[in-house]
């Protein structure tokens, strides 16, 4: 049994150290040459991924985990506290590494937009679509959330690199993928009725999407 474990994370870390390679230094090398052409925002992505909300984010993720004592190695107190956070954020850097370049690359919409669309069902619908389902900034075409999809589940299993035994197995990384995408669900359907959040008494307006000024930019999630 204790063979079959060693064998399972070594496995693990091939797996891991393969997606680093194809989705990590391949985009970013790429995104070097969208630097010297003027289309990778560089101020953009630092504030995506060193700003506020990514801290933010990161702390409650580490409070969630702590509650939850996962994982268990890492106990309860400052300390486990402090590596959830720090596992936490790290996860969110290499998420950022992937899903930034890709999404430039295929010029895909880097953030969500109010739909515009009248009615409940449409709107929370639209909103858990935009998971994994984003527009063409150059045609305002639908297509997928490539940038979005590989960032999240990329990160998951590059992350078990530094994560104890219990959750280091390959399906805990796509597990932890696969929770990074329902929290983005759950954002985008926040940013959806924002509106009514803020002013119960107000009627929503039109979000706007293609065709904005700064639609081919990355505005703040």
């Amino acid at each position: 049994m204790h063979s079959w474990k060693i064998a399972q994370r070594d496995a693990m870390r091939v797996s891991a150290i393969t997606v680093i390679v194809l989705l990590v230094e391949v985009p970013v090398g790429q995104a070097a040459n969208l630097e010297k052409a003027g289309r990778f925002d560089t101020p953009r992505y630092v504030n995506h991924t060193f700003g506020p909300k990514a801290v933010v984010l990161a702390g409650v993720g580490a409070a969630v985990n702590q509650a939850n004592d996962t994982p268990r190695e890492w106990g309860q107190g400052a300390a486990g506290f402090g590596r959830r956070v720090g596992s936490a954020f790290g996860k969110h850097l290499v998420h950022k590494a992937i899903q930034y370049p890709i999404a430039r690359l295929r010029h895909e919409e880097f953030t969500y937009h109010p739909s515009g669309k009248v009615g409940f069902g449409p709107r929370l619908k639209y909103a858990l679509v935009g998971t994994v389902a984003t527009h063409k900034t150059t045609t305002g075409q639908r297509t997928m959330a490539a940038g979005q999809i590989t960032g999240a589940i990329g990160s998951g299993l590059i992350s078990r690199l530094w994560q104890p035994a219990s959750v280091s197995s390959i399906a805990s990384g796509f597990a932890s993928g696969g929770i990074t995408l329902g929290v983005d669900a759950g954002l985008n359907v926040v940013k959806e009725f924002w509106p009514e959040i803020r002013h119960p008494r107000r009627h929503p307006q039109s979000g706007g999407r293609i065709g904005d000024s700064n639609a081919d930019q990355t505005p703040s999630e």
